[in-house]
């Protein structure tokens, strides 16, 4: 229900009160239509698929699950709890810090190539955009920028609260690798769909993780994607750029 611009929404069981605009700037961020070339990856996940791990719904779903508490809740979405505060405060030594460490813990080629590309898709589609400050758009140009943090500045710009953009983060990776397996495995968009619901309903107590982690609990220890990916760099024949 709208009333004087205010769209009042139920997530995941809360009732939140966002601007309209806020709420559709979070649902275009997820979107897999965004031009940032999120459609391309898997994540490893091709990888997982040529070595016989992941050949089925239930393992793609499994595998899925597990790349969202193991990875994406100590990673990316803890990182962002701590980016988009950053940003609306325009702490700028803060951003370079996070920025690089997002770099440091990309442990392939391919990986480090995925977050710069979708980083600097993002600050373009954001020159664009014309939502967020050139100067803050310029400062991460220059690190170079990942897409963690491109996101966290895309994000804040928006006003809405901290809790619904790594929602918003959170659905959109998701979806992504969803339409991943539904390629690689491959499967059908009736099993893409089971799988997308089951992440859903596990998205808010990942975000819930993610909040709670303060800079000595975020960490992005996955060692077999790191050796899946390094795998997937000379796999002979590939549908994903990573």
């Amino acid at each position: 229900m709208t009333v004087w611009g205010l769209v009042r929404v139920m997530i995941y069981g809360k009732l939140i009160n966002m601007t309209d605009s806020s709420f559709l700037q979070l649902m275009w961020l997820a979107s897999p239509a965004l031009p940032i070339g999120g459609f391309s990856y898997s994540e490893c996940l091709e990888a997982a698929v040529d070595s016989g791990r992941v050949t089925t719904e239930l393992q793609a779903g499994a595998w899925l699950a597990d790349q969202l508490h193991l990875n994406l809740a100590r990673a990316d979405l803890a990182l962002l709890a701590q980016a988009v505060p950053a940003w609306q405060t325009g702490d700028h030594n803060r951003i370079a810090e996070l920025n690089a460490w997002v770099l440091q813990t990309r442990e392939s080629s391919e990986l480090r190539a995925q977050t710069e590309q979708m980083g600097r898709s993002l600050l373009d589609w954001l020159r664009n955009h014309t939502t967020a400050p050139l100067a803050q758009i310029e400062t991460l140009a220059a690190l170079p920028p990942t897409y963690p943090l491109a996101f966290a500045l895309a994000a804040s710009s928006t006003g809405a609260p901290l809790r619904e953009c790594l929602l918003s983060y959170a659905f959109g990776w998701a979806e992504n690798m969803v339409q991943a397996a539904i390629k690689s495995v491959p499967l059908g968009q009736s099993a893409g769909q089971r799988i997308l619901s089951a992440l859903s309903a596990e998205i808010p107590v990942v975000i819930d993780h993610a909040l709670s982690l303060a800079d000595d609990g975020r960490q992005a220890f996955s060692p077999m994607l790191a050796i899946l990916s390094a795998q997937h760099e000379i796999q002979y024949s590939r549908l994903f750029r990573s």
